[in-house]
């Protein structure tokens, strides 16, 4: 079993930045894909970005530029540094760890982007 907590989000203003951070309880952190999803209001949850376990990356088409996975193996910890912040990014962000065909997900931060 996995636990994953999410911690960084918050209220920012348009063009503004922030780095979500996700904790993983287990030591053998550094074998699990990571990701982060977000959900908005009425909408399906999407993978924004992923990170393998060797450290390749991949992003939504609509995040691609402006957000960063990355991930600590040593801290058990995944970043998502997230720039040029616009109104369509608030959503509730979540953290997924994958290994084996098993999926692992944190309970979220919220992200609200406004003036």
């Amino acid at each position: 079993q996995v636990q994953l907590v999410e911690s960084g989000g918050g209220l920012v203003q348009p063009g503004g930045s922030l780095r979500l951070s996700c904790a993983a309880s287990r030591s053998i952190f550094r074998r699990y894909a990571m990701g982060w999803y977000r959900q908005a209001p009425g909408k399906q949850r999407e993978l924004l970005a992923a990170i393998s376990s060797a450290g390749s990356t991949n992003y939504a088409d609509s995040v691609k530029g402006r957000f960063t996975i990355s991930r600590d193996n040593a801290l058990n910890t995944v970043y998502l540094q997230m720039n040029s912040l616009k109104p369509e990014d608030t959503a509730v962000y979540y953290c997924n760890a994958a290994l084996d065909g098993m999926d692992y997900w944190g309970k979220g931060t919220l992200v609200t982007v406004s003036s």
